[in-house]
């Protein structure tokens, strides 16, 4: 049981912070971000690059994969999203916008790095040390603390700096920002490439855990949004517990079922919650002032 639990943490961990970037750019659009999903894969691609093709030392290699995918979410931003947005598109539009660039941008990594499986492991594996009865790689536990660190630097950032009340205020209701002075364009460029750089952390841990693939992104992406729904799409700290909880549901549900069942368990929560909790687990309902 204990490692089970252990399992899902760091699994739902990768998947709060995927999920993070996601209700970033969701809370200040207002569409759904399928590009974001190629992101996660392309800041896994960039750091294999740099590291193992170049030879670069780790920790440089994944930083400047960050940067560049940042850099890469912010180009989405200015030129496609910022774009239709001034003609005045609809939520559909920006959304299959969204998937097209997606598509794109996951065929364009496939042309140039392969179909193959790769993976951003250099060392052999070794056994995991043990934690209150738990088997945890030195990997696991980094993958876990770092994307607790990311995760608790972005709330503090949303909370308490200035640029973070200009987002907050910017998904409340871009048109009363505007009027109070916020920049809308570069509130919501901000949280592009915040967005994506999210996505690039999560993908390069993953990634030295895992497999890569050009299509990785995708999963991670519908676990991302699975987790924003079930923990709470309009709250930040929503994302964290609908990670973990949803890490944890199919950690758990894998050890009693078949493996090629584990994305049908958290579909079928997911169902669950939009039928009997749709707010999800930190969702509270909208009062309407009295009269």
């Amino acid at each position: 049981m204990i490692q089970l639990l252990a399992n899902g943490i760091v699994a739902g961990s990768a998947f709060a912070l995927v999920g993070l970037g996601f209700a970033l750019v969701y809370n200040t659009t207002k569409f759904f971000h399928f590009a974001h999903g190629a992101l996660y894969t392309l800041g896994a691609y960039l750091a294999l690059f740099f590291w193992q093709h170049l030879g670069w030392p780790p920790l440089p290699s994944g930083l400047l994969a960050v940067l560049l995918t940042g850099a890469v979410g912010w180009l989405f931003g200015r030129f496609v999203f910022q774009s239709l947005r001034w003609r005045q598109a609809g939520p559909l539009i920006c959304l299959l916008a969204s998937l097209g660039t997606m598509i794109a941008l996951q065929n364009l990594i496939a042309l140039l790095a392969g179909e193959e499986s790769r993976t951003l492991r250099r060392a052999a594996v070794i056994e995991g040390f043990d934690l209150l009865g738990a088997r945890i790689t030195q990997v696991q536990a980094v993958i876990a603390l770092v994307c607790a660190g990311l995760y608790a630097g972005t709330w503090w950032a949303i909370s308490y700096t200035r640029m973070g009340r200009s987002l907050r205020a910017v998904a409340n209701d871009v048109d009363l920002a505007t009027v109070v002075g916020v920049n809308t364009d570069r509130a919501i460029l901000l949280t592009f490439v915040a967005g994506a750089g999210l996505a690039a952390v999560a993908g390069i841990l993953v990634g030295c855990d895992t497999d890569l693939t050009p299509a990785m992104g995708f999963q991670a992406l519908l676990m991302g949004v699975v987790a924003v729904v079930c923990g709470g799409l309009k709250t930040i700290v929503g994302a964290a517990v609908g990670g973990l909880f949803i890490g944890i549901v199919q950690s758990f549900g894998v050890a009693y079922m078949p493996t090629q069942w584990k994305d049908a368990i958290v579909f079928t929560v997911l169902i669950l919650f939009l039928i009997f909790r749709p707010l999800g687990i930190l969702g509270s309902p909208l009062h309407r002032a009295a009269k």
